[in-house]
């Protein structure tokens, strides 16, 4: 708790308007003389024991009092304190407990919660008139709170519990335990992705914004577009409805207020007006606001309700933002199932979760898994896990948490390795228990009982950014790097030999756009083997160089990228309906979009 004590010749306030966490049947207006004023800031930390804040608050508020002579006290809400404030609930219940432990020594009245107010102050100006205090809990002799203990272990397909140190080795997986675990070793310097991707001209800083807030060329927005649209056609197959929600939401609402001080200081706040704001760090809030205010039978569920939530906002430490790996401003793929009840909740995670492995395929960025819950969910849902183990169909490493400190009671991350051995977290699973309740969401089961059921939370494949951070620290590992085809900003390039092999070109050109791929003509004066290895810097995957012969027989010369190694191109020769039928097959079933850049490489400006 935050404490300012004012040693005030007077203090009267009036309740101007109320806010959706107001405190009904108020004292509109009062004041008080020669008294303490005590501006109050109930704060997240002081939940852990109220009644110890209380206690220690009320003990400092008396012996100020009894030290400047005062009688009186005024006990003044005042969340502008602190940027990590318990919930409404819990601030109420400490502000009234606070004016029950001073009332029986000491005359005092307490100004309403939740309300805007106009004040009027006195402060009288001698060395103790201006005093602020912190409190913590734990800080009497009140007894303390059980820590929360965690138990690691790993679980085996076949069904083995194993020691971690049997997995702490230079795979990915033990990299993964010892980064989870405490025991990784720091690295310095920049990972590899922050070079390529402004080499590549996917993604710039932006020195006219805040830190971690990113601009994107044409090519990287080609691929995180598709990328987009790669995470819509996967959650549209399992039977998920698009939304789109806000990306501000007014703090003022319990529920609201709640919910992101799980989030503590992580936040962008502001004003508007004289609400106070907050910019969504998912899509969670939307989506449980339609949820409030849907009617929602037992015959829809499981209700599966996705958003690409562009953007998502959290204020990460300033020296911990990096490149696409860690920022404040991205792009959220966020799944949110409502179900039936716990058995349908786990149902839907082993399905979720198998959405989260293929997309590790998909996009060629491997993932290992760590599976978190609590000790009471482990002991009755034992043999679940074990299934969830036997589904990845690879070991995954388990954490056991003594008890509850999130909204979740069970869920599952999964993380690429980047090429520096840190893990990069990206798709995940949560069984959340709590936000039905917090956002009053129910529905009537055939007895008539009121049911406030699990939620999931579900990302198929992670931020977006992160996505295409594995993929390009994935390509340390590769012989030739490459993004898969269906992402390459340009499928193919042709390259005329000379300016007189320009129109066939780009007849070439004109046919292979037609057929929905890609391509871009080299029409500049440069030599062949100039563009050639400009496009082998551009990576990519299918180079057709044309010359006189090329135009004669109708037979291309085609480089293909990912079959040839960095000192032996492999080339092949193709008609253009064969490389045609080679580039649907390698970007089949995938989305599509077209060239986001000039086709003509003599009208490409360079953007980095």
């Amino acid at each position: 708790m935050r404490l300012l004590l004012i040693h005030s010749d007077f203090i009267e306030y009036e309740a101007q308007k109320k806010t959706a966490m107001a405190e009904e049947g108020i004292i509109e207006k009062d004041s008080l003389s020669d008294a303490i004023t005590a501006f109050c800031a109930v704060e997240s930390v002081d939940e852990e024991d109220i009644q110890d804040v209380v206690s220690q608050a009320a003990a400092e508020i008396l012996s100020t009092a009894e030290k400047v002579g005062a009688a009186r006290v005024m006990i003044y809400p005042y969340a502008h304190l602190s940027n990590d404030l318990a919930s409404p609930k819990q601030a109420v219940l400490a502000l009234k407990a606070l004016e029950e432990a001073i009332s029986d020594r000491i005359e005092v009245k307490r100004a309403p919660f939740g309300w805007y107010k106009s004040f009027k102050l006195s402060c009288k100006g001698h060395p103790l008139s201006e005093l602020s205090r912190t409190i913590l809990p734990g800080g009497s002799d009140a007894p303390k709170k059980a820590e929360i203990t965690r138990e690691w272990f790993v679980l085996t397909p076949e069904g083995e519990k194993k020691d971690i140190s049997e997995y702490m080795d230079d795979s990915n997986f033990g990299r993964l335990i010892a980064k989870e675990t405490g025991s990784a070793v720091a690295v310095g310097g920049d990972p590899i992705h922050v070079e390529l991707m402004r080499a590549k001209e996917l993604v710039d800083y932006e020195a006219r914004s805040d830190v971690g807030n990113l601009r994107w060329m044409p090519r990287g927005k080609l691929i995180r577009d598709l990328l987009g649209d790669y995470c819509l056609r996967t959650v549209l197959a399992y039977g998920g409805s698009p939304v789109e929600t806000p990306v501000m939401y007014d703090l003022g609402d319990p529920a609201i207020y709640e919910h992101a001080a799980k989030f503590g200081e992580r936040q962008y706040r502001f004003k508007s007006n004289n609400r106070n704001m907050m910019l969504r760090f998912a899509a969670c809030f939307g989506m449980f606001s339609i949820m409030h205010d849907m009617h929602i039978s037992p015959n829809n569920l499981p209700m599966k309700m996705y958003e690409l939530s562009t953007y998502s906002f959290r204020h990460e430490q300033k020296g911990e933002v990096i490149g696409l790996k860690r920022l404040r401003t991205f792009t959220m793929p966020d799944m949110h199932t409502l179900t039936k009840d716990m058995e349908n909740a786990l149902s839907c995670f082993e399905e979720q979760l198998q959405m989260g492995w293929k997309s590790g395929e998909d996009l060629g960025t491997p993932l290992e898994g760590a599976f978190r819950c609590t000790q009471d969910f482990y002991r009755e849902h034992a043999d679940w896990v074990q299934k969830v183990v036997s589904l990845s169909g690879r070991p995954l490493l388990i954490e056991i948490l003594s008890d509850r400190v999130h909204y979740w009671v069970a869920k599952i991350d999964l993380a690429a390795i980047d090429s520096q051995g840190r893990p990069i977290e990206n798709p995940t699973v949560q069984i959340d228990v709590e936000s039905a309740q917090r956002f009053d969401i129910s529905y009537i089961d055939r007895e008539g009982n009121v049911i406030r059921p699990p939620i999931l939370h579900c990302s198929p494949t992670g931020s977006i950014e992160r996505v295409i951070c594995a993929m390009l620290e994935g390509t340390a590992r590769m012989n030739v790097p490459s993004f898969p085809v269906w992402l390459a900003p340009t499928q193919i390039r042709v390259l005329p030999v000379s300016s007189r092999n320009l129109p066939y070109a780009e007849k070439v050109a004109d046919a292979l756009s037609k057929a929905d791929i890609r391509v871009d003509l080299d029409d500049r004066e440069e030599s062949v083997g100039k563009k050639i290895r400009e496009a082998g810097m551009d990576w990519v995957p299918f180079v057709v160089v044309i010359g006189d012969q090329e135009e004669e027989s109708g037979v291309l010369t085609v480089t293909i990228r990912s079959k040839s190694d960095p000192k032996k191109p492999f080339k092949e020769q193709l008609t253009i309906f064969d490389l045609i039928s080679v580039v649907r097959s390698e970007t089949n079933g995938m989305p599509y979009r077209p060239l986001y850049t000039q086709r003509l490489l003599s009208m490409k400006p360079r953007y980095i």
